[in-house]
């Protein structure tokens, strides 16, 4: 690298810093730094270690280069997470890419195109079947093995100690996140109005708080279902230890293939996102299935706002692509109109929506505070790379919830009878 390249990369930085005037400072492979802004703190800082960074991204640009680069260190964000990064960069980021001059960004970055440019790593599913129907290919095991079978230790280093992976429910703006996950469990339990003696399934259970909690405090027989190892474990060890055999059984299966008597209520927390578009239809009829006549079902799924039309809502944008490569291989995001829609075709009858969008945002930003706090545990634990990755991902769901470019909802139905609906004619006895 000569001294004119990384002299082009310093004024193309000094352009940046013109149009987005933020507290933030570019730490470049030379020690070098570049204000981003009129008087940065200098306490939190975009470092690229590695000038071969920019030829990667010059020859190949995009999302998952930049996710690779910043997995290897060669990018990284120092002194906070990509939170503090958007509170700082929010007003000049808004049609910045507009406001540079292209020639000047095109003079500074040519040059790396003939560059040295080492390759980067591979953190990306490469399973079979990530986007096959179920039955075809898709091998559903695998998926959630990628996910979920991680460690359990990293999950705890920024869950909370009831090991709940899901949106969190807040009753104020002060209620902690151990307490918004209670709340949330008490609101699942007290939407699907539990009674003693019933039976309960929970499907894609995590570590069991959901069956636990339902059973110690609302007195039912629960049971709960997952396709990921570590969880499983976890989940049968926690039964045990709370001394709660007699009441809930956890089961390593896929729900489709459940052998039992139907159920007097069923809940799917956080587990819908994970069974692909294609395979809407036949999950909502095996769960209709699993219900006994005016049973309750309490769908709890991230949605994505429609488009114009079907065709359209299906087109992945580059960050969507990027999440299903190296976090959630095989999810897609459903939009509200058409999980009702599946669900009334499907023999249901919908009773509450409750739109919670501003409690998962609440819910990530937490999570990505705690695993930023442990980020050297973590990195212990799964690697360099992972952590990165995580932190990433973490705090560009809650940007993305917070912003309103997703949302999340649960949703209360019943299988279809004639006759009463068994529910109260109020809401009232959710919030007593």
């Amino acid at each position: 690298m000569t001294d004119k390249r990384t002299e082009g990369v310093r004024r193309l930085a000094a352009h940046v810093a013109g149009q987005l005037k933020a507290d933030l400072t570019l730490r470049l492979w030379d020690g070098s730094e570049v204000p981003l802004g009129p008087a940065p703190s200098g306490d939190l800082a975009i470092a690229i270690r590695d000038p071969a960074v920019l030829t990667r991204m010059v020859r190949r640009p995009r999302l998952s280069t930049l996710i690779e680069a910043m997995a290897a260190g060669d990018i990284a964000l120092e002194g906070g997470t990509l939170l503090d990064l958007a509170a700082r960069a929010e007003h000049g980021r808004r049609g910045l890419l507009k406001r540079l001059d292209k020639m000047q960004v095109a003079r500074a970055l040519l040059p790396f195109a003939f560059g040295p440019g080492k390759g980067g790593g591979n953190h990306a599913f490469s399973g079979p079947g990530d986007a096959a129907r179920y039955g075809q290919g898709r091998d559903d095991k695998a998926l959630m093995h990628f996910h979920y079978d991680l460690s359990n230790a990293f999950y705890a280093l920024f869950l909370c100690p009831e090991m709940v992976y899901t949106c969190a429910y807040f009753p104020t703006p002060e209620t902690t996140l151990e307490e918004a996950q209670i709340a949330k469990l008490n609101i699942v339990c007290r939407k699907l109005r539990l009674q003693p003696g019933e039976r309960m399934l929970d499907i894609g259970c995590g570590w069991g708080g959901l069956v636990c909690h339902a059973a110690r405090h609302y007195g039912v027989k629960a049971h709960g279902v997952t396709l990921a190892e570590e969880q499983y474990a976890y989940a049968v060890d926690k039964v045990k230890r709370l001394g709660l055999e007699d009441r809930v059984t956890i089961e390593l299966t896929d729900f489709r293939t459940l052998q039992a008597e139907p159920f007097d209520k069923v809940a799917s927390v956080g587990m819908y996102e994970a069974v692909g578009l294609d395979n809407r239809e036949g999950y909502f009829a095996r769960i209709r299935e699993l219900l006994r006549p005016r049973g309750a079902y309490l769908h709890h799924a991230i949605a994505r706002p429609m488009k114009r039309d079907e065709k359209t809502f299906r087109k992945k944008r580059p960050e969507f692509e990027a999440l299903t490569r190296y976090i959630f291989p095989g999810g897609e995001l459903d939009h509200i109109g058409a999980e009702h829609d599946a669900l009334e075709r499907n023999g249901f009858e919908i009773h509450d929506v409750e739109g919670l969008r501003e409690h998962y945002g609440r819910t990530c930003r937490a999570w990505t505070e705690r695993l930023y706090a442990n980020r050297e545990a973590a990195a212990q634990e799964v690697g360099y790379a992972k952590t990165q990755i995580w932190m990433t991902y973490l705090a560009g769901c809650a940007l993305a919830f917070e912003r309103g470019t997703v949302g999340i909802y649960q949703t209360l139905a019943t299988k279809r009878a004639r006759g009463p609906s068994g529910l109260p004619l109020t809401r009232a006895d959710l919030y007593a």
